[in-house]
């Protein structure tokens, strides 16, 4: 004997406009957060360490500053201050002619951009610089 509740019947009947209605919530909560995603250019300065070696000099121009990419929410990108953010890039380990590449580090306090949702990353990632034999 089979007996059928009106309650599960109805509830069975309506989860397709519930589900339905659950990915259109998800779908507007997503679009709001995308859209209120902003980007903020910011130069500082970029500090080189070049050889110690006497062989190996610059030959390129050495980068002094560099571009930050500060993303976030519109709100809070502006609060953040470019003078605690500090970037290098080491050629300390360069000893022969050529060009030579390596990442922009970038330093900051970490916490205060994990906590917001912040990203930080350097534009570009990569600097490069020519170097020319000093004895030739």
């Amino acid at each position: 004997m089979k007996h059928n509740s009106k309650g599960l019947s109805s509830f069975v009947s309506s989860w397709v406009p519930r589900v339905l209605s659950l990915l259109v919530a998800v779908l507007i909560f997503a679009a709001v957060r995308y859209f209120n995603m902003a980007s903020r250019v910011v130069s500082i300065p970029l500090d080189v360490s070049l050889p110690s070696a006497a062989h190996v000099e610059p030959e390129s121009l050495v980068p002094a500053s560099i571009d930050i990419v500060i993303s976030g929410d519109d709100d809070l990108i502006y609060l953040i201050d470019p003078d605690s953010i500090s970037a290098y890039a080491d050629f300390s380990d360069v000893d022969n002619p050529g060009i030579a590449r390596r990442a922009v580090m970038l330093t900051y306090a970490q916490d205060v951009f994990e906590d917001t949702a912040l990203t930080v990353k350097a534009d570009p990632d990569v600097v490069r610089i020519l170097f020319k034999d000093s004895n030739a």
